[in-house]
């Protein structure tokens, strides 16, 4: 499970190329995980071909498209009322279509079209398709493609950068997953795993450092499980001749590609998986400063049979020696989690297991939730969801409440370093305040002075919160 980001992402104005009248307009939302928002990207930068120019105010536009997440019902439900709305416009502009993309639109396939709310449903697999759909909708058909690929990666695709601040940016760099836990719908909407081809995924980087972006996030359903051979799914690997075998690129060596030839750029990835991630990526993590501290490393269960239940292919044992092997190998590793809470049969022993764990590793910070059974999914259709509603959000507010006990004792760790901090913007709280974040992904809030959005400034840490460093600056890092 990736992070949810349960926020309205709109495009900024732009006009892709000079050459061709941008004459219609394209309102964008992305709802979910991290890579709908990078997807987003690939959708406006094929539309911009097209004649669209994106914009933020949505009764001018031509087209709407919502890029939809289906991982948990509440965002499912989002998406609904923003089509509400949608329709309520299109009923003043007629002419304005309405389109679906993304997991839900993989899920749900027709019936979106037979509910009569939406124009056009396009899966993840489906946008370099938009024009031929969109010449369909214009003729006054219904269109739709939410065909899986075992191939499309978008690796020959330039994002256009939506709702950018000039400073941070994502490149996928695989697409689908083969980790078939039993709660997660991820896939069935978005196929089998495949990578991309690393040097496409090196000139996207290179192009984004010479437009003076300054962090870029490697971005996957599981990032560990890149590789790399000339071939396309990962479970091919078996048939690969000895030379691609030899000359395979892993997860690993695309982060040691990626930091010597950007020393400058900032180093991110997400998200890992604990069955997958190899010691290799911790000493390459180790061994590079502009690889950012910090793993995003979902457990989703203390328990070992709840583990064995969601399919989870690791133990909480083998969860403990990996954190052990990176608190070892790289000591100032910030680490954070995802957590299912109330999985079917989930007893409070189970519960108690998960908090155990949840002391021993003392998370940075985490992302909890409830189990939402996923239509389609194994769970659902082999598990009773027979955690009473009331018993979940009783451990759910235990399990909040220990990890802002963790938060509290990691931040306070930071108080009275001098740690480098990107500036990303301006502090949400104050106008006065910088934003931006260590390597350990913390939030740092000081002191605007005469610093500037992309500089890298050394700041001393006087104050926290449970999710915030508060400082001062005291000079430009070298790093500038």
């Amino acid at each position: 499970m990736e992070k949810i980001i349960d926020e309205n992402k709109q495009g900024n104005t732009l006009v892709l190329d000079p050459n061709k009248s941008n004459s219609r307009k394209l309102y964008i939302e992305s709802y979910g995980c991290q890579m709908n928002f990078s997807d987003s990207e690939i959708v406006a930068s094929i539309l911009a071909k097209e004649g669209f120019n994106t914009t933020q105010e949505l009764e001018d536009a031509d087209l709407v498209l919502v890029n939809t997440c289906s991982i948990r019902d509440k965002a499912e439900q989002t998406v609904r009322k923003r089509l509400e709305k949608y329709n309520a416009v299109k009923r003043i502009n007629p002419k304005m279509k309405v389109g679906v993309l993304g997991c839900m639109a993989e899920r749900l396939k027709d019936k979106f079209l037979e509910e009569e709310i939406v124009d056009m449903v396009v899966g993840p697999d489906a946008y370099k398709d938009l024009p031929n759909l969109l010449e369909e909708i214009n003729e006054g058909r219904d269109a739709m493609n939410v065909i899986l690929s075992k191939d499309e990666t978008y690796g020959d695709i330039s994002p256009v950068r939506l709702n950018t601040n000039g400073v941070s940016a994502y490149v996928s760099i695989t697409r689908g997953c083969d980790n078939m836990c039993t709660f997660c719908v991820v896939p069935f909407t978005r196929g089998r795993e495949r990578s991309r081809e690393p040097e496409s995924i090196l000139n996207e980087i290179e192009n984004l450092w010479n437009r003076g972006y300054k962090e870029i996030t490697l971005l996957g359903q599981n990032v560990d499980s890149y590789l790399w051979y000339g071939g396309g799914l990962k479970k091919d690997f078996e048939k690969a001749s000895e030379m691609q075998k030899a000359t395979a690129v892993t997860f690993s060596d695309l982060l040691d590609l990626a930091a010597l030839r950007f020393p400058k750029m900032r180093i991110r990835f997400s998200t890992s998986n604990p069955q997958d991630m190899t010691l290799d990526v911790i000493r390459t993590m180790a061994k590079h400063k502009n690889i950012c501290k910090h793993v995003h490393l979902p457990v989703q269960s203390g328990s070992n049979r709840i583990l064995k239940a969601m399919n989870r292919l690791h133990t909480r044992e083998e969860y403990f020696e990996l954190i052990d092997n990176i608190r070892e190998i790289l000591p100032e590793c910030s680490i954070s989690q995802d957590m299912i809470i109330g999985f079917p049969t989930e007893t409070e022993e189970d519960h108690k297991d998960t908090l155990d764990l949840m002391e021993y590793v003392k998370y940075d910070f985490g992302y909890m939730f409830t189990y939402s059974e996923r239509p389609g999914t194994l769970a659902e259709r082999k598990l009773e969801d027979d955690v009473p509603e009331e018993v979940k959000k009783e451990r759910l507010t235990e399990i909040i409440n220990l990890q802002q006990k963790s938060s509290a004792f990691r931040t306070k760790a930071h108080l009275n370093k001098i740690e480098e901090v990107l500036i990303e913007g301006s502090s949400k709280k104050s106008d006065a305040h910088w934003m931006g974040r260590n390597t350990q992904n913390t939030v740092v809030v000081f002191p605007k002075e005469n610093y500037k959005i992309g500089e890298f400034v050394n700041v001393k840490i006087n104050d926290c919160t449970t999710a915030t460093l508060i400082g001062e600056a005291v000079g430009y890092s070298d790093n500038n």
